[in-house]
């Protein structure tokens, strides 16, 4: 009996998970035209949808995030408009890692046990949390959805899952927003800071691709 109530609570824990996470879509998905235009009247009301509408496009990009910092840097500015759109993707990532860690967990653990292999990369992931998720935020080889629920169902601490997307989001959001805030007055260098970031950025995944390549062959010449 109590294990039946137990197995019932983990089952109202999964859905009631997953009809959140699909509401917080939806209402993004269906009230992004009324959200983008509360950001652009600015003001303090402005302030708190950017932030809500930031958290929203962490769970799914319902507006590319790269839009939605240039709308937000162009009406207040490329360090005012970083320090709400960073609000806003730590808020939407820190919901993301505890609505997974609520719901899915436990169930995952006993997954991952029935897999010693898997559970071996699980542990060394966990040891070097901080230093990973820093750099998928920094190199998002990784989407970030996945980086916040793998986080989420693993035994990675909450404050270290913090600080490392803290650190790894901030040089995208100051990028976005200072091209976002001198698209009106200098288009061509608003078009060289988020091409030079890109630039950046693709060179650094296609680096960390070809040493993982490099890894794997290494590792099969070895077996």
């Amino acid at each position: 009996m109590h294990l039946e109530k137990s197995e019932g609570k983990k089952v109202v824990k999964k859905l009631f998970t997953i009809f959140t996470f699909i509401a917080i879509i939806a209402v993004g998905y269906w009230q992004k035209d009324l959200f983008l235009g509360l950001i652009r009247a600015g003001g303090s009301l402005s302030i708190a949808v950017s932030i809500v509408f930031v958290a929203i496009t962490a769970f799914f990009p319902v507006v590319p995030f790269v839009i939605v910092a240039g709308v937000v840097g162009g009406v207040f500015g490329a360090m005012m408009g970083t320090a709400i759109t960073l609000a806003g993707a730590i808020f939407g990532a820190m919901v993301m890692f505890l609505m997974s860690r609520f719901g899915f967990r436990d169930w995952a653990q006993v997954q991952l046990a029935k897999y010693p292999k898997v559970k071996e990369y699980e542990s060394i992931f966990e040891k070097n949390a901080f230093a990973s998720i820093l750099f998928v935020r920094l190199v998002p080889v990784v989407p970030s959805q996945a980086v916040n629920i793998l986080s989420g169902v693993s035994l990675v601490s909450w404050f270290t899952f913090l600080l490392a997307t803290t650190l790894g989001k901030l040089p995208a959001n100051l990028v976005f927003n200072l091209a976002g805030s001198t698209l009106s007055e200098n288009k061509m260098m608003s078009f060289l800071i988020f091409g030079t970031y890109f630039l950046v950025i693709t060179v650094a995944a296609f680096l960390y691709m070809r040493k993982r390549q490099l890894q794997q062959e290494l590792q099969q010449e070895e077996s």
